[in-house]
């Protein structure tokens, strides 16, 4: 820090001095005040690298002192300047320190080597010249990684800003337990200490680092908030699909993270598979044989897939230009009418609307439980029977935003190189960025009222959150969107016993209290599948989704013609249930006890 009045000339000399060492770095801070934080390349891990920290350091604080200012800025000395500390102050000033620091701490154990008889400003390093840290192979690439996980590990520089107790979505289970092992800066420094084997040397299988990921939502969050941009999800991902490498997961993990096939199965006999998992006796049987909490209530299946409505359709607007409405296993299976309302939202602003008839998943719920190997099945499956709508640049709209995510976010971490997956992460769109990028001329209907908008964390993390608000002013809704954070919900997190609490309170920190304290008339709008599910659990309100509120609106104008309107009230059963048919789910525990006996 040095006076404002003369920051300018100091910046010069700073710049001037960085580049005679060869070093680049990024400046921000509080200029009105003077005050400079700056992040610089140097070479941590080389002898001759930390001589020339070491060089550049002194000149820096010599600099800072000739311009009368202070290197110590806002924030503690530490190690990295406590050693230079006497040449901004004198030898009677750092006597001073000295003594009151006895006076305090006789025997020197608070904080040693830090502001008095400090350790040298070039040891104790985090790398040095003894870092050489494996470098396994991963399923996820990694590209702005270099390709490579331990500098993954490394992105995370303990700012902090994950420990925030209010606003954002980052970190929502810190927000709730406020332990350190629970925040990205926590798990982030646990993955480290992994690949370093020094204090955690069990690998992929430490239980340490297991203990730390366990309360990460997956948000991402962290991907979008954190100033360097950590993205835990996809190192949590990672480290399960190693972790559990030759291991049975939990019984929740093949409940949940094949939802996509138990709901197919369910599909060719909805009415029984409804019936075994939501009735009052065996409901709650299926649930236990699940492996999930029995404190959550869960959807039934739909009579009627998406899919199959559509197939039954004729062709709407064969001259209108082709869009792919994504058939997600959420909106196909268990809330089919908002997938319709998509489809005659879209048909409305003129587009021919083609939805593929495949049994495709983009195995949003498999990255949850690391079960890579079959999330990379999926996507290539998706590649494969998408590639001519993709080539011929066919845009894809989704309703669901982690699914969205998957295509803008996964799947390029997973193939890099694959130009289909380029080009499909560039031509997919979320159903309110479509419209608002791509239909800024179709004529929204005219809705009266309120909203109270939450957003799904991959929506805010990944996409493009703020076309919702620029729908919304377009439909004339006066709206407020929520500061809520995770809905703590978050696809599979919420549904799992030993989670079940910190879901619960996520919910209960602005979004529960904020919904219930809304007007009745006043419409709930979230776009995410666990949102308004974790909305019905605590407020026992429907949250709606955009398209919904759109067809409504559509609707009430006349002009959606003489098709049937699509429901805003769907039915919903509240009883308890289970994701996937109940026999199907009690068959796959049968396998799983006998592969325990069997070692696996």
């Amino acid at each position: 820090a040095v006076a404002p009045a003369r920051l300018g000339p100091y910046l010069r000399e700073l710049r001037a001095l960085m580049d005679r060492y060869g070093y680049h770095g990024a400046f921000y801070g509080h200029f009105g005040q003077g005050c400079l934080h700056c992040r610089i390349d140097f070479d941590m891990a080389t002898a001759e690298g930390i001589r020339s920290y070491r060089r550049f350091m002194e000149e820096a604080a010599d600099l800072v002192v000739r311009y009368g200012g202070s290197f110590s800025g806002e924030h503690g000395d530490g190690q990295a300047r406590a050693e230079l500390l006497p040449r901004m102050f004198s030898p009677e000033v750092m006597q001073a320190f000295r003594e009151f620091k006895a006076i305090w701490d006789p025997d020197g154990k608070m904080n040693p080597g830090k502001m008095v008889d400090p350790y040298p400003l070039d040891a104790h390093l985090r790398l040095g010249t003894q870092y050489d840290p494996p470098h396994p192979e991963t399923h996820f690439k990694f590209p702005e990684e270099h390709g490579d996980f331990a500098h993954a590990a490394l992105r995370c520089v303990g700012v902090g800003k994950c420990r925030r107790i209010e606003g954002g979505t980052m970190c929502p289970s810190f927000m709730v337990t406020r332990e350190e092992r629970d925040s990205t800066r926590g798990r982030g420094h646990a993955l480290f200490e992994m690949l370093q084997g020094d204090v955690l040397k069990g690998g992929w299988h430490d239980e340490h680092v297991m203990d730390a990921l366990h309360l990460c939502l997956s948000c991402k969050g962290c991907k979008a908030e954190c100033p360097v941009n950590v993205d835990m999800a996809t190192y949590k991902a990672e480290f399960l699909s190693h972790y559990y490498e030759g291991r049975l997961r939990p019984r929740v993990a093949y409940a949940l993270g094949f939802v996509h096939r138990w709901a197919r199965w369910a599909s060719h006999m909805p009415g029984l598979a409804n019936f075994l998992t939501q009735a009052p006796l065996t409901g709650p049987l299926a649930k236990r044989l699940g492996g999930l909490t029995p404190h959550r209530a869960l959807p039934a299946f739909a009579p009627e897939t998406f899919q199959a409505w559509f197939k039954a359709r004729p062709v709407v607007n064969p001259e209108g230009a082709r869009v792919i409405l994504w058939p997600d296993t959420f909106n196909n299976h268990f809330t089919p009418e908002i997938a319709r309302a998509g489809v005659e939202v879209l048909e409305a602003a003129g587009f021919r609307v083609v939805v593929p008839m495949q049994a495709l998943c983009c195995g949003r719920p498999l990255y949850d439980f690391g079960f890579l190997d079959q999330a990379e099945r999926q996507l290539k499956q998706i590649l494969e029977t998408l590639r001519a709508e993709i080539r011929a640049g066919t845009p894809i709209i989704g309703l669901e935003p982690s699914c969205v995510a998957v295509f803008r976010d996964e799947l390029t971490n997973l193939f890099p190189h694959d130009t289909d997956a380029l080009r499909l992460k560039e031509q997919t769109f979320m159903f309110s960025e479509f419209l608002d990028r791509k239909a800024p001329d179709f004529k929204l209907p005219t809705l009266a009222g309120k909203a109270l908008v939450h957003g799904h964390c991959h929506h805010k993390a990944v996409l493009d959150f703020k076309a919702e608000g620029r729908v919304l002013d377009r439909l004339g809704m006066e709206h407020e969107v929520l500061d809520s954070g995770c809905c703590g919900l978050a696809g599979s997190f919420g549904f799992e016993p030993d989670k079940y609490d910190v879901s619960v309170k996520a919910g209960e920190r602005v979004l529960f209290p904020a919904v219930r304290a809304a007007d009745p008339e006043t419409l709930v709008v979230t776009d995410g599948f666990s949102c308004r599910e974790q909305i019905a659990h605590g407020t026992e309100r429907r949250a709606r989704h955009l398209a919904e509120a759109i067809h409504a609106g559509l609707q009430a104008e006349g002009r959606l013609g003489a098709r049937p309107p699509v429901s805003l009230e769907r039915p919903r059963s509240r009883l308890p249930g289970t994701i996937g048919a109940g026999l199907l789910i009690a068959a796959g525990l049968v396998v799983y006890r006998l592969a325990q006996r069997r070692g696996g």
